[in-house]
C-alpha cells in the first residue's frame, strides 16, 4: 500500500511542474493572439486594398506607374507618392547614418563615461518628442530656412528629409550603440596588441565587425520614415506629382492617406484606392523586416565564424 502511495507521489506533477505548464499554456495564448491580431490586420487590409483592383477595375499597372493623381477624374497614378516617399526616407538615411555612428563611436569606444552622462540623455529626449512637435517645429524652422537659401516655398523633399533626419536619429544612434557594444572585447585587445592605434581599431576592427547591426539599424530608420504621417505631411507640400527638384513641393503615401481618409466614404473607388496605398506601405514595411532578418541572420553566421 505504501508503495503505492509512493508511487503516485512520484508520478503526477508537482506544484512547480503544474505552474510551468501553465505558464507555458499562457505563452502560447498570448503567442496566437498576436499572431491572429496580425494575420487580421493583413487580410483587412489586402481584402480592401486589393478590391481597387479587382472590384472597382483599377489597372494595377496605371496605379503603380502612372503620375497623375486625379480622384475626382477617377485617375490614380499613385508613382508621385511612391517615389516620394523612397526618396525622402532614402536621403533622410543617408544624413543620418554618419551622424548616429558617430555619435555611437564617442558614446561607446571614445569617451563612454561622457557620453552616457551628456549625450545618451539628449538622444533619449529626442525619441520622447511626438511627431506633431517635429512637424510643427519643421513648419516654422526648416521650412523658412530652406525658403530663405533655396528658394521657392520651402515646402518640399528638402524640408521632409530634414525633419525626417533629426526623427531617425535617435533610433538609427541606439541600435548602432547596440552593435558596438556587441563587438566582443577580445577584437579590440588583439588589435591593439599588434600595434594598432585607437583609430585604426574603430575604423577597421570593431567598425567592421557590427557593420550587419549598422545595417539593420539604418533600415529601421528607414522603415521609420518611410511609415511617418503626420510630421512629413507638414513640410513636405502636398503637392501629388513626380518630384522634380528637393525644393518643389510634393506628396508622400503617408501624406496622402492622412489628408484623404477623412473625405471618403466607405466603399467608394476613391476610399478603395486609399487602402490599396495602404497596402503598399504594409508590403514595404514588409520588406523592410525582411531585409532586416536577412542582415541579422548573416551577421550571427559572421559572429559564428
Amino acid at each position: 500500500m505504501k508503495n503505492q502511495e509512493l508511487a503516485k507521489k512520484l508520478t503526477s506533477l508537482s506544484k512547480n511542474s503544474r505552474l510551468e505548464k501553465f505558464g507555458k499554456v499562457i505563452t502560447f495564448l498570448c503567442l496566437a493572439l498576436i499572431v491572429f491580431i496580425v494575420a487580421m490586420i493583413l487580410i483587412f487590409v489586402a481584402q480592401r486594398g486589393l478590391s481597387t483592383f479587382f472590384v472597382d477595375g483599377v489597372s494595377m499597372v496605371d496605379f503603380l506607374f502612372s503620375s497623375t493623381w486625379d480622384p475626382s477624374s477617377k485617375l490614380f497614378g499613385a508613382l508621385p507618392m511612391i517615389s516620394g516617399s523612397f526618396i525622402v526616407t532614402i536621403l533622410s538615411a543617408i544624413v543620418a547614418t554618419p551622424f548616429a555612428i558617430g555619435a555611437a563611436v564617442f558614446m561607446t569606444e571614445v569617451s563612454p563615461k561622457y557620453g552616457a552622462k551628456i549625450l545618451q540623455p539628449v538622444v533619449e529626449l529626442l525619441v520622447g518628442i511626438p511627431s506633431v512637435v517635429y512637424g510643427f517645429i519643421g513648419l516654422q524652422v526648416v521650412v523658412p530656412f530652406v525658403r530663405s537659401i533655396f528658394g521657392g516655398t520651402g515646402f518640399g523633399i528638402l524640408s521632409g528629409v530634414f525633419v525626417l533626419f533629426v526623427m531617425i536619429l535617435p533610433t538609427v544612434t541606439f541600435m548602432t550603440v547596440d552593435s558596438l557594444r556587441a563587438v566582443p572585447r577580445h577584437y579590440r585587445e588583439a588589435s591593439l596588441a599588434m600595434g594598432a592605434t585607437r583609430w585604426q581599431t574603430i575604423w577597421r576592427v570593431v567598425l567592421n565587425a557590427a557593420k550587419p547591426g549598422i545595417f539593420t539599424a539604418v533600415i529601421f530608420g528607414m522603415a521609420r520614415a518611410f511609415g511617418e504621417a503626420l510630421a512629413i505631411q507638414m513640410v513636405v507640400g502636398n503637392s501629388a506629382v513626380v518630384p522634380t527638384s528637393l525644393t518643389t513641393p510634393a506628396a508622400t503615401l503617408t501624406s496622402v492617406l492622412t489628408m484623404g481618409i477623412g473625405n471618403t466614404v466607405m466603399g467608394t473607388v476613391q476610399n478603395n484606392v486609399l487602402w490599396s496605398l495602404a497596402l503598399v506601405l504594409l508590403l514595404m514595411s514588409l520588406v523592410f523586416n525582411m531585409i532586416m532578418k536577412f542582415i541579422t541572420r548573416e551577421g550571427k553566421k559572421n559572429y559564428a565564424r
